[in-house]
Formats: C-alpha cells, sequence, structure tokens
C-alpha cells in the first residue's frame, strides 16, 4: 500500500523492538550493580553505534558522579568491572556558592531539565560548554564530535543518572551525527535502565540497612556486658575465614563445598546474629561475680546478721556481768571465743562466696552447720517490698516480731518458679529443643547459692544464661526471612551443638548439621578461648587455646574434618594476627593434632 514502510525498514524496527525487550529482561535479572551500570551503558553504544559513552549516577549532594567510561578508539575502560578508578571529580548540578543551576555543562543541564539532548558536533556548539572536551582532545588527539545525552528517570519520574553517547559511527568507519530515529529507542532503554538501576539501589540501601541494623544490634550485646567484648564482631571474621578455607579445598571432605554469592551473604547475616538471643539474658546473671549477687552482693546482708550477732554477745556478756550470773573470767572466756568464732564463720562464709575453687562436701556441710546459727530480728520485713517480693513473701505466713531466724536460709520466697508457658518448657515445643529443664526459673536461696560447688552460677543461672541461643532461634525463626537468608536461623542457633548429639538446645548430631554451622561452632569457641577482653579470666595462649580445642575433638564436641583444615589451613594463625595480643601468640606444633 503507498506510503507503508519499506521491509528492510519494518525488519530493523522490529529487531530494534526485540532488542529491548531482551535488553529490559537481561537488566532486570542483573544482580551485581557494578555489572548492571556497565551493561546499561554497553548496551546503549552497542544499540547507536556510539565509539564512546560516559554513565554518570546523580549523589545525594546533587553532582553527576562518573561511574563508567568507554571510548574503544582510545582503548579507554574505566569503571564497572575493570577494576579501575575514574578520577575525575563529579560534575555539580549547582554552584556551591550561588546555587545557580549549572546550565552550561551538557550532563548537568540534561540532569537539570530531564530532556535529552542531541549535539552533531561539539565544536559548533553554542549553548554548552565543550571546553573540558576540548582540551581533552588537544591531548589525546582524538575528536569528539556528536553527542547524545540522555537522562535516567525512575518509576517516580525522579532524574537518578545521565547516559552520554559519543560519536556515532557509520557503516564506514566515519563518525556520524545520532539520527533522530534512534534517539526514542535509547530514551527507551535508558527508562528501562533507569527502573533497573532504582530497583538495585533500592535493594542495596535495604541490604546495607539490615546489615547495618544487625550489627547495631551485635555492638549493643557486646556493649550490654563486659564479658564479651568485641565477640559479636569477631566470630563474623573467623567463621568467614574458615568458610573460605573450605571452599579452597581441592580434595578430602571439602572438595564438593562451596558457597555461592547468596549463601555467603546468609552465612555473614547469621553469623553476625548468632548471638541476638542475649538481649534477654539479665545482666545480673551474665556478670554474677560472687555466689550470693543479684542486681547487688548479698555478702552484706550477710555480713550485717554477724555484726547483729556479735552484737547480741556483746549484750549477753555485759548483761551477765552486770547481774552477776556467771564468773566474770569464765564470761569473758567465752564471750571472746564466740566473737573469735563468729569472726572465723563469717570469713569462711566469705571467702565461700568468692567461688573461685572448688568447694568440698566438708565445705558444704559447714555452710549448712554455720546456716543453722540464729540471730534475732524485731522488725517486720514485709515493709517496702516490690508487688513481686511481696507475693514471693506471702506464700508463707508472717513470723510475729522479735523472732529468731537462721543465719542463712533457703526460703520459700527466694524461689521464683518457672512459667509453663515459656516455649521452651513445652515438652512438645515447637523448635525442636530437647532441654533439661531446671524446675525453678531462680532460686536466690543463700545456703543454695553458697553450696555451689564449681564458680559462681547455680544451675538456674546456667540454664538462663545459656537460653540465649534459644531465644536466638525462637527470635530468628519469627522473622519473614527471603528464600537466600532462610537458613540464617540454622547457621545462628546451631554453634552450640556438639557432634555426638549432647549439645544445645535440639541435641544434633554431625549429620543433622550443615558445614556453615559447624564451622560457627568452632569459631564460636575459638573466639571465646582467645578474648583478651573479658575482665573476669586472663586470655589464653595460642598454643593452650589449641590444645583445648583438640580434647573438645577427640570428645566429638566439634567436627574434627574441619578442626584439622582449621590447622593446617593456617587459619588459627592468620586469625591470631588480626585479633590477639603479640604475647598470646606463640609456637604451636600442629602435627600432634593431626593424628
Amino acid at each position: 500500500m503507498p506510503g507503508d514502510a519499506p521491509p528492510a525498514q519494518n525488519n530493523a524496527a522490529l529487531n530494534n523492538f526485540q532488542r529491548l525487550i531482551d535488553v529490559g529482561i537481561a537488566l532486570s535479572a542483573e544482580r551485581d550493580i557494578n555489572r548492571l551500570m556497565e551493561k546499561i551503558l554497553l548496551e546503549a553504544k552497542d544499540l547507536t553505534k556510539a565509539d564512546g559513552g560516559t554513565l554518570y549516577i546523580k549523589t545525594e549532594e546533587d553532582a553527576l558522579k562518573f561511574e563508567i567510561m568507554r571510548t574503544d578508539s582510545l582503548n579507554i575502560a574505566l569503571g564497572g568491572t575493570t577494576g579501575k578508578d575514574i578520577t575525575f571529580p563529579p560534575i555539580r548540578m549547582f554552584d556551591p556558592e550561588t546555587k545557580a543551576p549549572n546550565e552550561k555543562n551538557i550532563a548537568s543541564y540534561c540532569a537539570l531539565t530531564g530532556q535529552s539532548i542531541n549535539i552533531k558536533d561539539a565544536y559548533e556548539a553554542e549553548n554548552f560548554d565543550f571546553s573540558g572536551t576540548k582540551k581533552f582532545d588537544e591531548g589525546t588527539g582524538y575528536r569528539s564530535k556528536s553527542f547524545l545525552t540522555v537522562p535516567l528517570k525512575n518509576s517516580q519520574d525522579e532524574i537518578i543518572g545521565v547516559i552520554q553517547l559519543l560519536n556515532a559511527m557509520d557503516g564506514a568507519g566515519e563518525v556520524t551525527e545520532f539520527s533522530s530515529d534512534i534517539q526514542p529507542l535509547v530514551e527507551a532503554l535508558a527508562s528501562q535502565a533507569a527502573v533497573a538501576l532504582d530497583n538495585q539501589q533500592l535493594l542495596e540501601s535495604q541490604r546495607k540497612l539490615l546489615e547495618s541494623f544487625i550489627e547495631l544490634i551485635a555492638s549493643a550485646i557486646d556493649a550490654k556486658s563486659p564479658y564479651t567484648g568485641g565477640h559479636c564482631q569477631r566470630v563474623p571474621e573467623l567463621t568467614k575465614m574458615l568458610a573460605k578455607a573450605a571452599c579452597e579445598e581441592t580434595d578430602g571432605p571439602f572438595k564438593d563445598f562451596s558457597l555461592t554469592e547468596e549463601q555467603w551473604y546468609e552465612l555473614h547475616i547469621g553469623a553476625w546474629l548468632h548471638d541476638c538471643g542475649k538481649v534477654t539474658t539479665p545482666e545480673y546473671v551474665v556478670d554474677k561475680a560472687v555466689k550470693l549477687e543479684t542486681i547487688y552482693n548479698r555478702i552484706h546482708e550477710v555480713r550485717m546478721r554477724f555484726e547483729v550477732m556479735k552484737r547480741e554477745a556483746e549484750v549477753e556478756y555485759y548483761k551477765a556481768l552486770a547481774e552477776g550470773t556467771g564468773d566474770p573470767d569464765e564470761l569473758k572466756t567465752k564471750y571472746d571465743e564466740t566473737i573469735a568464732k563468729l569472726d572465723d564463720d563469717y570469713e569462711f562464709i566469705a571467702k565461700a562466696n568468692v567461688g573461685d575453687e572448688f568447694m568440698a562436701p566438708e565445705d558444704q556441710d559447714r555452710v549448712r552447720e554455720i546456716g543453722k546459727m540464729q540471730w534475732t530480728r524485731t522488725l517486720d520485713d514485709r515493709l517496702g517490698l516490690s508487688f513481686d517480693e511481696r507475693k514471693r513473701k506471702d506464700r508463707t505466713p508472717p513470723k510475729p516480731v522479735p523472732c529468731q531466724e537462721d543465719l542463712l536460709e533457703d526460703r520459700e520466697d527466694h524461689v521464683v518458679y518457672r512459667d509453663a508457658l515459656e516455649p521452651a518448657a513445652q515438652p512438645d515445643n515447637p523448635f525442636g529443643f530437647k532441654l533439661h529443664i531446671p524446675e525453678h526459673k531462680y532460686n536466690f536461696g543463700e545456703i543454695y547459692n553458697l553450696c555451689i560447688a564449681r564458680g559462681t552460677l547455680t544451675e538456674e543461672e546456667r540454664f538462663k544464661i545459656n537460653d540465649h541461643i534459644v531465644q536466638t532461634i525462637i527470635m530468628l525463626e519469627q522473622l519473614p526471612f527471603p528464600k537466600h537468608l532462610k537458613r540464617v536461623p540454622e547457621y545462628a542457633g546451631g554453634h552450640h551443638e556438639k557432634m555426638d548429639g549432647t549439645g544445645y538446645p535440639r541435641q544434633l548430631t554431625e549429620d543433622e548439621m550443615s558445614v556453615p554451622a559447624r564451622i560457627m561452632a568452632i569459631a564460636d569457641i575459638f573466639e571465646a578461648l582467645t578474648a583478651a577482653d573479658r575482665p573476669y579470666k586472663d586470655p589464653k595462649k595460642l598454643s593452650a587455646s589449641i590444645k583445648i580445642m583438640s580434647f573438645m575433638k577427640k570428645d566429638a564436641h566439634i567436627d574434627g574434618e574441619l578442626f584439622k583444615l582449621f590447622l593446617t589451613s593456617g587459619v588459627f594463625k592468620e586469625y591470631a594476627d588480626r585479633f590477639l595480643e603479640p604475647y598470646q601468640i606463640d609456637d604451636v606444633d600442629i602435627s600432634q593434632y593431626l593424628e
């Protein structure tokens, strides 16, 4: 029919249309922002047969940053995946002093107005300043001629960047102008590119926000207690170091182990969140330095009772003297013996409170015997109590004062009963926890605490400290992680499990644990052994830490093959050089641990 376009022209249009579709699909599939920006510029160059081009990205400071530069005839390839930085300063869109818009630079004008600009010959252009271009040409012998500058507009019609193409080439290899027919195609490509780029920038911003929030939580946990220090920051580093060594293995049990980019990110997030449940652990439990400590050290209460008993002995002595009920010398001897025994008994109780030595059964018996001594209370012990403390007191009837009370007691109000609704306390809990749960949530009994055989923690308090991993799993499994982060709860929640199935909290065996989870278990233990910022202990030297872990390997508490890799790969030494104090680093003969 008259007026119809020639078949060749129709075919070219169809080809270009199909190409835009293919490019749009390719751009939306690209996840690496550097490759995405590079692909945008290269597709635009190829579509227009341009010799060169530059992709600018608008910054928050209203400047256009050079991201990708290509000029084929000069072999210039900068930015993107090249690894070569672009040293040109960003183009300011506004004058820093007058705030006037920069309309002389073609790229900034495009970004300011949102208009495409097609220039046949830069040397003949009157509205824009091409002095920088001409200076570049003088230095290289190049001839910059035709320019096509197109804005990148996102879905909110905001300018996020600019594509500038240079020197369109005709079929004979000569520089020509950018045709009016090709400009709409470049604008369509720019529109697709802007949406893809905006999506990637949004995803990258969300990713950075997530990472920053996670690192904020980890830092808060470390800051909460001096007993953890930089633990939450160092464990991820060691985890990634050992995982990298496993990925590099070409034979042996880890020859087929590898991690994709998304799996690396998943491991990174899991490692940073491995102790997030510690936000639920009371500080006074984590920081319990002596046996009678809760919010404060209750040894002061016990000392005052001893003081009361000494005053009572003194009153009885002088009362007997005044009434003449005994021989003065005998009364004095008995008084002195009583005071000496009270002093000695208090010294024993105070030493027992520290808990820095193993407490033998006979010492525990002495605590109980001392506890049976009586003192006189004359004031109501139910005044000035909190609501919860009063409720615990009301479990037993009050004693009328004055009354005799034992020097040390395990009273009913010392017990805090466990809430039966706690998820971990349910035998059929939905998380698969297999826990030995103490009957009570806390027991503040004085004799009960003073008779702790090792350390300062009761069974209930040890459970509460270990409960941080339970809370980590509960917290993380409630989060709607995307598909590529679904294993974060497993990685974060498995570092207290043991290869023999006696670990915590699910009693998983080696076969039931993933390699990353087993890696994190080793990282968590080694960091704890070597940490130099724990005020309650001296940091162990490298050789001592490795020796302890070798015993854990023999007892099937850690993965033996990963421990071997930890040694043979040199990861232990690499970590030591980065994070240990110089005096901790000594010689380690790893051969004795590899048999």
